[in-house]
């Protein structure tokens, strides 16, 4: 978690975990997916680049959302899953898309 400040809000602090235009899609194609390699994970968001998807991977990582293993083989092999953190998000972003269809047109 990036905030040094422990008297802040739960959600100042969720959001600075998740939030962004990326991290939550990214969690949700993971939990659709299972595990993905890093190209085909690219590919299922059209419009992120391959710096955007791996630096917010990295702070996903780093954050416990997700987890990351390398494969000793070349070309390397790169892939990525959620961890039980990240899947204990992923009922939360099932409101949030209810919300959005009810809500948003």
């Amino acid at each position: 978690m990036k905030t040094d400040n422990y008297d802040a809000c739960p959600l100042q602090i969720m959001l600075e975990s998740v939030g962004g235009k990326w991290k939550l899609l990214i969690i949700y194609n993971l939990n659709q997916s299972g595990v993905v390699r890093f190209g085909v994970l690219n590919r299922l968001l059209p419009g992120i680049s391959q710096k955007v998807l791996t630096s917010q991977l990295k702070d996903l990582e780093a954050d416990g959302f997700v987890s990351r293993k390398v494969y000793a083989e070349v070309p390397p092999r790169v892939e990525y899953r959620l961890t039980d953190r990240g899947h204990s998000l992923y009922p939360v972003l099932e409101i949030m898309a209810s919300w959005a269809s009810e809500n948003i047109q």
